[in-house]
């Protein structure tokens, strides 16, 4: 039973920090229309910065806060230079674009930094654990992940649903040209759209770090399961991405950690091993399709899409 919470608490980790990528992810796809491939960039220069500003200031949160304020001045800079071409031309041309800004952004990273990763150090009380309820002692830099990823969710709510700047991007993402005609800057509105989702793509980045060492094309795989949870939680909800992220989070954890015992059963145990994560992989895409069968708009589908 222990190691079931545990699981779970770990299942609820890995979906928040998805819930950071996808956050980002549905926020450019509902509001502005467009396919960004190359949001798992911004999720590896999160990473890379951080690491980076960290190792020059010797602070591990100065090193994070310079990092996300970096990736977000990246992501508007990459905005008003490529992707405001894109701004009302089909999604073809959208995976094109954003899939070249992929393979330039692995580059530039490898001239930079080389082909090394990086490791994003983290404090001494950070590397430590907390005891929970039960007797089960937790990483604190894990629950820590929770704490930062249920802020950011309230944030979120806030800032889309009870502020100004939250009402003009509903109200841009269901008709643009009537918000351009009250006087909007629309583009710009749009680039900070842009802006906030890389951002959020980089804590994602940043969080993981200091549990995975930073490397070159990292956001490409995790990226897949971002768009995984936005089609299950519906395209253009932040709510819908933050349900589908803890369900997929929780199969994804659980599944690896349980289904290579069951298999054991009935499996050698090399079978067995190579069955069960390759399972619970399936199950997220099985979960996706029931919901694609079920509900094609996703979980919590945006009003006017």
């Amino acid at each position: 039973m222990l190691l079931l919470i545990e699981q779970c608490l770990n299942g609820l980790q890995f979906g928040l920090l998805l819930f950071l990528l996808a956050a980002g992810l549905t926020l450019v796809f509902g509001i502005m229309d467009l396919v960004n491939l190359a949001h798992g960039s911004f999720y590896m220069l999160g990473a890379f910065l951080a690491a980076t500003f960290a190792a020059w200031t010797g602070s591990f949160f100065l090193g994070v806060v310079l990092g996300l304020l970096a990736t977000l001045a990246v992501g508007m800079v990459v905005d008003l230079v490529a992707l405001r071409r894109l701004y009302g031309r089909n999604h073809l041309d959208h995976v094109l674009g954003t899939f070249g800004l992929i393979l330039f952004f692995n580059e530039l990273v490898r001239l930079i930094w080389g082909p090394a990763g990086l490791n994003l150090t983290l404090p001494a009380w950070l590397n430590t654990s907390v005891e929970l309820l039960g007797g089960i002692r937790y990483p604190t830099y894990r629950l820590g992940i929770i704490v930062v990823a249920l802020a950011v969710a309230l944030f979120l709510y806030v800032l889309v649903m009870r502020t100004r700047i939250g009402m003009l991007i509903r109200a841009g993402a269901s008709n643009r040209e009537m918000v351009g005609a009250l006087g909007i800057n629309i583009k710009l509105l749009y680039t900070l759209v842009f802006g906030l989702g890389a951002a959020l793509a980089g804590l994602a980045g940043v969080m993981q770090t200091p549990i995975l060492t930073a490397q070159i094309g990292m956001g490409e795989n995790i990226l897949i399961l971002a768009f995984v949870v936005i089609i299950i939680g519906g395209i253009g909800s932040v709510r819908g991405a933050f349900i589908a992220s803890i369900f997929v989070g929780l199969v994804d954890t659980i599944g690896r950690a349980f289904l290579p015992d069951l298999f054991k059963l009935v499996l050698s145990s090399a079978a067995a091993s190579t069955a069960g994560p390759a399972l619970s992989s399936m199950l997220i895409y099985f979960l996706m399709a029931v919901v694609l069968v079920l509900r094609p708009e996703g979980l919590f589908p945006v009003a006017g899409k």
